[in-house]
């Protein structure tokens, strides 16, 4: 981008004002640091320090007043003067004003320039600048040198702890021209001598049997032995004309190691199918025949007795595939209905500004039907206020009437309710606490109606919960489904319609799931209809619960805490990876039939027994990220490989701890898993920072479906806390999957 005006004119920096509150407004002068990805904002008082943020912590630039913040303290006025930038995680939003809307704009526009270059670099380029960047710092006097002393400040930067003698005798191998600094093509050997990867030259080695490069036939060796996938020469020639640098080599019809190691960092070869990352399932089966990805109390952005209620938050979760959120609504003032969680210290949002940022992003990640649940705690004349919003704002979104001819008996499909340019499809359900509810009559379409045959378009469904009186506005938005007391299961089988449905709580679901038996919860709440299980009220802490056992009896609807980090949204993104993040998993076929006889917990032979031997060799990691800011701090990486599943296929092993090293840590250690119930299988590798005296800190970590593993040598990305990639890291590893014998 050398040359380029966006970056010329973020390297030049400039004035802004930044916001929080109606009377706080202080201007800060903002500026890209050399590096090209390093923000640093500044006040005008000497003695402040500055404080700098990287591009990859970015996740949005809104230009205008998008935020709550800047509604709430600017007037319409510096409507075109405004812009936010949005940060990943829990760091607050920094919203601005420019002096001009042009100037504005073109903040906007650089700042999105670069983040979508960034975005857009290979693995290997990624790593190269992050190398760079940390290069750069090292370099105090900004000389283009390195001596001795920068050299172990890099060091330190990239996470590796050395010993003053191993220090000295790499520089001393690099310093060639015996001048006390390393420059030039000195820096560029030692550079190679730090990127040097072992394990890949064996590999490449092994394969690389024309001239000491690898011919088309000697890769389509590689990948059928070793990557156990199908490839003919065709397969091979294009991955040479893509990934192939050196333009001799490529000419030759010849794959360097660079070249090799360009292809294996690419997303198409990493450890997830590449198929997968789209839609790839049936997506014509009833809605019940999915698992669902779901929020509980979604507008809470930390916990749920003084926590914080966001617009946000639901952005956050759409944005994550989320296809169910929650909205819990009371009467507000100047006859406004607000969401928050009821009698508690929670903060309150408006609900109609809730209802317009779940407009604006629920088809941003996913065309498939989005689930709007309402617990309505409203009185009528406002519940005719809400009524009002949705119609006015969501429009030919929401379903306001049925469609097709005569009463149906089973739910429509995803795609029955996909996204187009004229056919945009919002869920309704609409609960709450009290007793009040008669039988609801519900024509919708014929369950065989497939979306080319449609007439009728700008439709959704509406399902409900109707505990309270409702409003007739709001009562007649409701087309889709009926909340209903679970009063067991024999009168589940006997008496409930297909819409009829019960939610639970954690503890109560997992008892029926337990005690009552599989079979029994499975056929009478989720063969035919829809289940809900949420939190236990008591998780204060917006903490989460395991939802694999839920699925596993098969629940659709598992709603977990999405503003909550921890293994079980961890879990959660992990099973909504697949299938082009729609937030639709389809269930396995003997957990949509109703003569089914599969019990997740006493398993017995079915075609869901199909007993593979997974076998997993850790065999390196690349640039991990430090767990703190201190430059002195180096990790002790330990990786912990896990299955999660039906009871006997859940298990946990771990490597040996690196000391001092994560920049390119080396295990080489091999595990052996058994693998029951594949279909239901997820598998998760957690990099942590080892510690004897206390509880290891968590780095980072990858959670895939079991089907949806390539074998082979293969690259695994590694997500941060908040679920965000992080940058360059990840680790190496082989993978072998197996029949049993």
């Amino acid at each position: 981008m050398e040359g380029d005006q966006d970056l010329q004119f973020l390297l030049q920096g400039g004035d802004l004002l930044k916001v929080r509150s109606p009377t706080w407004k202080k201007t800060r002068y903002f500026k890209l640091q050399d590096d090209c990805k390093t923000v640093w904002r500044q006040s005008k008082k000497i003695f402040r320090r500055k404080q700098t943020f990287s591009l990859d912590d970015i996740s949005a630039v809104r230009l205008g007043r998008q935020t709550e913040g800047l509604k709430k303290n600017t007037d319409e006025q510096v409507e075109d003067r405004c812009f936010s930038i949005v940060f990943k995680g829990h760091h607050k939003t920094l919203d601005l004003i420019a002096c001009s809307e042009e100037e504005a704009k073109q903040w906007v526009k650089s700042l999105q320039k670069m983040i979508s270059n960034m975005n857009n670099l290979s693995r290997q380029q990624k790593r190269e600048h992050w190398i760079y960047s940390c290069l750069i710092k090292a370099d105090k006097n900004k000389d283009d040198k390195l001596s001795e002393s920068d050299m172990k400040s890099f060091l330190r930067l990239i996470n590796v702890e050395v010993d003053d003698d191993y220090a000295e005798l790499l520089f001393k191998k690099c310093d060639t021209s015996n001048s006390g600094y390393l420059a030039g093509e000195e820096v560029e050997h030692f550079y190679e001598l730090l990127t040097h990867r072992e394990e890949i030259d064996v590999i490449y080695g092994e394969y690389a049997q024309t001239t000491g490069y690898m011919s088309p036939q000697n890769l389509v060796d590689f990948l059928m032995k070793e990557q156990r996938q199908k490839a003919t020469l065709a397969d091979a020639h294009k991955i040479i004309k893509q990934f192939e640098p050196d333009e001799n080599a490529k000419e030759k019809q010849l794959l360097s190691k660079d070249g090799f190691l360009m292809y294996l960092h690419h997303q198409d070869a990493m450890v997830l199918q590449p198929e997968h990352r789209e839609v790839y399932q049936d997506m014509d089966q009833p809605l019940n025949h999915y698992f669902i990805s779901s929020s509980h109390n979604t507008y809470l952005m930390e916990d749920q007795l003084k926590g914080p209620s966001s617009t946000e938050a639901y952005i956050r979760a759409l944005l994550k595939g989320c296809r169910c959120v929650e909205l819990d609504c009371w009467d507000g003032s100047d006859d406004e209905p607000v969401i928050y969680h009821g009698h508690t210290l929670t903060s309150k949002i408006l609900f109609k500004d809730a209802i317009q940022a779940i407009k604006e992003y629920a088809f941003k990640v996913s065309d498939y039907p989005v689930i709007l649940s309402l617990e309505n705690h409203c009185s009528i004349e406002q519940q005719t206020v809400m009524a009002h919003h949705m119609s006015s704002i969501l429009g030919s979104a929401l379903v306001t009437s049925p469609l097709g001819q005569g009463m149906p008996t089973d739910f429509p499909s995803p795609e029955v309710c996909i996204y187009s340019a004229s056919d945009i499809w919002i869920l309704l359900k609409i609960y709450g606490p009290g007793a009040k509810s008669g039988p609801l009559e519900l024509p919708i379409w014929p369950a065989g109606e497939s979306k080319n045959d449609r007439e009728n378009k700008n439709h959704c469904v509406i399902y409900v919960e109707k505990k309270l009186k409702l409003a007739k506005e709001l009562s007649d938005m409701v087309i889709y489904c009926k909340s209903v007391h679970f009063n067991g299961f024999d009168d589940a089988r006997r008496n409930l319609s297909f819409y009829e449905m019960s939610s639970f709580k954690e503890g109560k679901a997992m008892t029926l799931a337990e005690e009552s038996g599989e079979e029994d919860f499975m056929f009478s709440s989720h063969l035919s209809k829809l289940s809900r299980i949420y939190p236990a009220g008591s998780r204060a802490d917006s903490s989460n619960y395991n939802p694999v056992p839920l699925w596993n009896a098969g629940c659709q609807i598992v709603a977990l805490n999405f503003q909550t980090t921890c293994s079980d949204m961890d879990v959660n993104q992990g099973r909504f990876l697949v299938n082009g993040k729609s937030g639709y998993i389809l269930k396995p076929s003997y957990m949509r039939d109703p003569t089914t006889e599969f019990d997740p917990i006493t398993l017995t032979r079915g075609e869901w027994l199909k007993h593979k031997t997974l076998h997993v060799m850790v065999i390196s990691g690349q640039q991990l990220p430090k767990v703190t800011k201190k430059k002195s701090s180096i990790v002790d990486p330990i990786v912990k490989v896990e299955v999660y599943g039906v009871q006997d296929d859940v298990a946990e092993k771990e490597t040996n701890p690196i000391d001092n090293n994560g920049f390119n840590p080396e295990w080489n250690e091999t595990f052996r898993f058994d693998v029951y119930v594949p279909d239901l299988a997820l598998l998760r590798f957690v990099v942590e920072d080892h510690d004897s005296a206390s509880e290891n800190e968590f780095i980072g970590q990858y959670t895939l479906p079991f089907n949806s593993i390539q074998m082979g040598y293969r690259h695994v990305p590694l997500l941060n806390s908040n679920g965000d990639l992080i940058p360059a890291a990840g680790l190496f590893v082989h993978i072998m999957i197996v029949d049993a014998e």
